[in-house]
């Protein structure tokens, strides 16, 4: 866009579009206003906690003062030409104050300063915080670093040194292009500011991601079972089972091909089932977790045996999806059912004592409130669940977009994760409320026989297959100190790997990128800090480590097993049809 392209009549018509957008965008507000005012409440009760200890108060604030003087007069000595340190810089690993005008400027210098400055003050009083429980810690923690993150100079055009460059040498297009991209955003959320973090043009599910060879053998309500094309002229005799998360689509595990954990597990020579589940609608509202769990793995144990005539397979689970393995194993071991020999869980929670930052999005009020409307709609929309995932990591999956999209005026990157993570999905009223009651809220699941799923009570102590058990360091959704608990409640005998990084990215770690690295131990203590002390570290990517382990018990080598040449005929080429429905492009 130049200059010329904007006229007068331009103008009006986007004064008149962002009147429209404005309006619808404030009538869907409701949900907002009770964020914030549980937000507010926190703050309220936190400062009125602070003015009862005025001593401590007076104290903080000297403390500001004198770290505020002593900037003053760095700042002064750097403009006069010394050459003088910080007084405060960036934690490693904050990509914010990147631009090397933040470092070189003196004024730009300042103001980060100032902000880490009142940032680390605003924590530390929030922090001294007397009389709250752990619950009511972690919410002011969190509530405070969320309003922190929200004023980051960072965020405002004025104070951005990357924005004003771009705003000079465009001549202010940017800004009239990121005007453009907000419209939009709002206008395709339908009321709600919906940013676009990835170039979804450039992926397509089937075309150039989720593109590993393969069939669907099997379709129910919930899920499409597909059977990947083998590799390899030889395969284990005992075929794997990878049951996804359902809050999103399974592709996680099928990206692009050189991200791809299916591909190169059917390239080490093992015969590949995958769940594909569906995206379901009111129609299938009154599907229960029991229900995931007989449609979904149960059903799917019988399909293969079907498919390959083999009684005996190997599980992976991740996220919920290992957290419905672990019920179904369970459910199995109730029933003397043994046809699974080994099971892989990918940050996996079990136990939900502790469960970090999701814990404040989950009380008996805001179920209560989340049951409401998911009960007049039937299921629970996928924005509402990207919302909070988003949410605890604001930096990274919202003011980095308002910034690239909004500030700089720029489209958003193609990169494979941020797609599939855009790819939301429903979830069924009766099942998410179960699961966000009786595990979340409830933490049942670890007591025995306090959960009966499919007609049988819940035990993980019954559990008796070996299990490997793959965790991340820097996990915001499955903390790595609780999804460890689960090596205290399996009987059978344990592996524990911890990957680096976070929930997906040190899950979805191909060996040839030769990135981030693992820790491994021959012993599993109750204590995880104790188990990290005694850990070795590796470099590089957990997946050799795994299927070293998944080898030993993937059976003799047999002939490559072809989909669609058993009992059960291929129904449609991989990647089936329920993973195609896509929410971002419905009306």
């Amino acid at each position: 866009m130049t200059e010329t392209d904007f006229s007068a009549r331009d103008w009006q018509a986007v004064a008149e579009r962002s009147s429209r957008l404005v309006q619808e965008f404030l009538s869907h507000q409701d949900h907002s206003m009770e964020d914030m005012r549980r937000m507010n409440e926190v703050f309220m009760d936190a400062f009125t906690r602070l003015m009862k200890d005025p001593e401590k108060l007076v104290e903080a604030q000297a403390g500001l003062w004198r770290d505020y003087m002593n900037l003053w007069q760095t700042t002064t000595r750097r403009m006069m030409g010394e050459d003088v340190g910080p007084v405060i810089e960036p934690e490693a690993g904050d990509k914010r104050f990147r631009d090397d005008q933040w470092s070189s400027d003196a004024v730009f210098d300042h103001i980060k300063q100032s902000y880490l400055l009142c940032s680390n003050w605003l924590q530390s009083l929030m922090g001294a915080v007397d009389g709250l429980d752990s619950r009511e810690k972690r919410k002011l923690d969190f509530y405070t670093r969320l309003f922190i993150d929200g004023v980051s100079p960072t965020n405002f055009a004025a104070t951005n040194p990357e924005v004003l460059r771009a705003t000079a040498d465009s001549k202010g297009e940017n800004l009239v292009r990121g005007l453009a991209n907000l419209l939009e955003d709002l206008e395709r959320g339908k009321g709600r500011l919906a940013i676009r973090t990835v170039d979804e043009d450039a992926f397509e599910v089937g075309g150039n991601i989720a593109v590993t060879p393969g069939k669907v053998v099997f379709r129910n309500d919930l899920m499409e079972l597909i059977q990947y094309a083998p590799t390899t002229e030889k395969v284990r005799r005992r075929p794997l089972l990878i049951i996804p998360p359902w809050i999103n689509k399974y592709y996680i595990l099928d990206l692009s091909p050189q991200n791809s954990f299916v591909r190169w597990v059917v390239d080490q020579g093992h015969t590949v089932f995958v769940i594909s589940w569906v995206n379901p609608d009111a129609s299938l509202a009154d599907k229960t977790f029991g229900d995931y769990m007989i449609e979904g793995p149960v059903a799917a144990l019988d399909a293969i045996g079907e498919a390959t005539g083999e009684d005996r397979v190997n599980a992976l689970g991740y996220c919920i999806g290992g957290t419905l393995l672990a019920c179904t194993l369970a459910h199995l071991a109730a029933k003397d059912d043994r046809r699974v020999a080994s099971a892989t869980f990918l940050t996996t929670l079990v136990e939900f004592e502790d469960v970090g930052n999701v814990e404040i999005f989950i009380d008996d009020d805001q179920i209560s409130s989340l049951e409401s409307t998911m009960n007049e709609r039937g299921f629970l929309d996928g924005s509402d669940m990207a919302a909070v995932f988003s949410t605890l990591r604001a930096n990274d999956l919202i003011w980095s977009f308002v910034i690239n999209n909004y500030l700089l005026g720029k489209d958003p990157f193609p990169f494979d994760i941020l797609y599939w993570n855009s790819d939301s999905t429903r979830l069924p009223a009766a099942m998410h409320s179960y699961y966000l009651r009786r595990m979340y809220l409830e933490n049942l699941l670890v007591q025995p026989g306090a959960l009966e799923l499919g007609g049988t009570p819940i035990d993980l102590s019954a559990i008796e297959v070996p299990a490997y058990l793959l965790s991340t360091q820097d996990d915001h959704i499955a903390p790595w100190m609780s999804t460890y608990r689960a090596t205290g409640h399996f009987k059978g005998k344990t592996v524990f790997t911890l990957a680096k990084s976070g929930h997906v990215a040190g899950v979805v770690n191909p060996p040839a990128k030769k990135k981030y690295g693992y820790w491994t131990s021959r012993t599993t203590p109750s204590d995880p800090q104790a188990w990290l002390d005694s850990a070795q570290n590796h470099e590089g990517s957990w997946w050799p480590h795994w299927q070293t382990w998944l080898a030993r018990r993937g059976g003799s080598m047999v002939e490559a097993r072809q989909p669609g040449a058993g009992k059960l005929p291929a129904l449609a080429d991989a990647p089936g049809t329920y993973v195609k429905v896509d929410l971002r492009h419905q009306a």
